[in-house]
């Protein structure tokens, strides 16, 4: 059975070195690595390939969080669990905002922590006792929402068109799918760029996959 790699980032050695121990003497956990700022913190992340980070929220340099942000955009597949010496609900937020999908206290047992490490490699979300689930679900909500408001000028019509559009397809193969003409297609590309305040069809792309669409769709 493969181990779960891990990382572990904080600027306090001797608080590196403890961790380093614990995990290192389970079965199925190894470090990987460990750095002690934001910038070794990346170079780290790229280097190793961990499964899961260990990342302390204060960090030198841009702070745990904004490396949690980066590592999303540029490591999907790495799983964060913030480690911190503060029960911070703006903090959580913050956090779980960025990409964590854990956040655990330093004061918390042993038996905590590498909870946390098995839940984060397993996918699943894991917050400190101390947190409350409705932090969940109050940024999965809020963020729903943003992406049902950014459509909420759009008929259904308007929507299949741009659904399609995302797609990548063009005018005339959005009317064979849709069974309209190819004017009236571009008659509809005409007015979602008016309603949206977009330029061309890339900015129109780029919207609707950023707000989700095909998400949206499902869920409607």
């Amino acid at each position: 059975m493969s181990k779960i790699r891990v990382l572990l980032v904080d600027d306090h050695e001797i608080v590196r070195l403890g961790l380093m121990t614990l995990i290192n003497d389970q079965a199925d956990l190894e470090v990987v690595g460990e750095a002690g700022n934001a910038a070794d913190a990346l170079v780290g992340i790229q280097n190793t390939q961990p499964d899961v980070v260990f990342m302390d929220i204060r960090l030198p340099g841009e702070g745990g969080i904004e490396v949690t942000r980066q590592t999303m955009v540029r490591f999907p597949q790495v799983k964060v669990v913030i480690l911190t010496s503060f029960a911070d609900d703006d903090l959580v937020l913050r956090a779980i905002t960025a990409g964590a999908v854990g956040y655990v206290l330093k004061q918390v047992g042993n038996d905590e922590l590498l909870r946390a490490i098995r839940a984060a490699a397993a996918g699943a979300a894991s917050l400190d006792p101390s947190s409350t689930k409705r932090l969940l679900q109050y940024v999965r909500s809020t963020e729903h929402k943003v992406d049902q408001n950014a459509f909420r000028d759009l008929s259904e019509r308007e929507m299949d068109v741009l659904m399609e559009l995302t797609r990548g397809r063009t005018n005339s193969e959005i009317g064979r799918l849709l069974n309209l003409s190819e004017k009236t297609v571009r008659n509809y590309v005409s007015h979602i760029l008016e309603k949206l305040g977009m330029n061309n069809r890339i900015e129109l792309a780029a919207f609707a996959v950023e707000h989700h669409i095909f998400d949206y769709s499902r869920q409607e």
